[in-house]
């Protein structure tokens, strides 16, 4: 890649940043030509089982305190496969595991739902639910971090 070409790339995916922030959306993407751009912000799922409120993740905690790539916190729950994520196990039902919820290692935190297959994710380790990065019924891509158990 051309060093014009990946400015104009850097310079592009600072204004879709900024277009995020600015429009408090929580992803967009472009596509042109052989390019196309995804950028998207962590969505934090806090509150009640069953009443859960959603929060853009800048403003649910200071960004020091966040890692830089979620994926790299050893408490990190990626999703083993493509697929689509479920918070609850039926629409209407109380999530499994909120934030600030104690898990134990083996219980059920979400599912992933691939080629029609229920596949449930079970906690790696024991500790609380500190960040859950996807909305219920969002896709997700396979090592994308889901959640974060400390």
């Amino acid at each position: 890649m051309s060093k014009s070409k990946k400015s104009v790339d850097q310079d592009l995916i600072r204004d879709l940043a900024a277009l995020l922030k600015e429009t408090e959306l929580s992803e967009i993407e472009i596509e042109q030509d052989d390019l196309r751009i995804r950028v998207a912000r962590a969505v934090v799922v806090a509150g009640a089982p069953g009443a859960a409120t959603v929060a853009a993740a800048d403003t649910a905690a200071p960004a020091a305190t966040a890692p830089a790539d979620p994926a790299s916190n050893p408490g990190a729950v990626k999703s083993p496969m493509v697929g689509t994520a479920y918070l609850a196990p039926s629409p209407g039902a109380a999530a499994f595991a909120p934030v600030g919820t104690q898990v134990s290692e083996g219980q059920t935190v979400l599912i992933v739902e691939a080629m029609k297959t229920m596949n449930h994710i079970p906690a790696p380790r024991a500790g609380k639910v500190v960040s859950v990065f996807v909305d219920n019924g969002s896709p997700v891509e396979f090592g994308e971090p889901l959640m974060i158990i400390e």
